[in-house]
């Protein structure tokens, strides 16, 4: 997804696994699914055409007659977001509004792996050249893809942890970088931070950002990728590659 897009994919994921939980952990889902489904002004006629099923199967989830597993809970959920964006995103940008996630407005791309996934493949997957003399043998779960002007502009050093998801010991990816120097510095005063750095844009490291990397240890890797559609291309091809 091209990051000129709103609303930008992690702020989607983000809602849809807000509902997604809040109905799994209810003791009435149906109750809870109603309430979404009003929320997003779908009808069950609506949300059944999305889902691919009759309106009277809505009708039983809701009203208690059937528990909904995870299967449907997540067809219902993007069936909602589905017609939230037929009809312009308008619940979507609301409730991004009500959560006050604005720091997902930098994220291009974010997913958690399905395993744990080496830096080697990671390095292959976005094309990449280490910068570090060093880089310890470990996996990462998951990874998050940054628009690093709008990330340098919009959050603050202590801000960075919300890039890293479900885990730290993920990826984070730079993109429009010129030298290196601003995502380091931010990353440095972080209180928090993840496994490994994907710097896209650049193919020279800023001396300062260079002594960073090493004196916190942080893997680096330059990413010689041709565009962001490729780097997010290839990362989620190995989010969801077999182990």
């Amino acid at each position: 997804m091209s990051s000129l897009v709103w609303p930008p994919r992690a702020v989607v994921d983000y809602i849809a696994r807000h509902i997604a939980g809040e109905i799994v952990l209810s003791n009435k889902p149906g109750s809870v699914m109603r309430k979404w489904r009003e929320l997003f002004g779908a009808s069950q006629l609506e949300v059944a055409h999305h889902m691919g099923v009759s309106p009277s199967v809505i009708s039983d989830y809701e009203k208690g007659r059937r528990v909904p597993g995870s299967s449907f809970v997540r067809r219902f959920v993007e069936a909602l977001i589905e017609i939230d964006a037929e009809h312009g995103w308008v619940t979507v940008l609301r409730l991004a509004k009500n959560f006050q996630i604005h720091y997902l407005s930098a994220v291009i791309d974010m997913a958690e792996f399905e395993h744990g996934v080496r830096i080697d493949d990671v390095i292959k997957a976005v094309r990449g050249i280490p910068v570090n003399s060093f880089i310890e043998e470990q996996r990462v779960y998951g990874y998050t893809i940054v628009d690093s002007i709008k990330a340098i502009l919009s959050l603050a050093g202590n801000e960075f942890f919300y890039l890293l998801g479900s885990t730290s010991q993920r990826v984070v990816v730079f993109t429009k970088v010129t030298s290196g120097r601003s995502p380091m510095i931010a990353l440095r005063v972080s209180t928090i931070k993840p496994a490994v750095i994907v710097l896209h844009g650049t193919r020279r490291l800023d001396y300062l950002a260079a002594w960073i990397a090493e004196s916190e240890n942080l893997p680096v890797i330059l990413s010689t990728a041709r565009d962001v559609e490729e780097l997010t291309k290839n990362l989620r091809a190995l989010a969801f590659s077999p182990q």
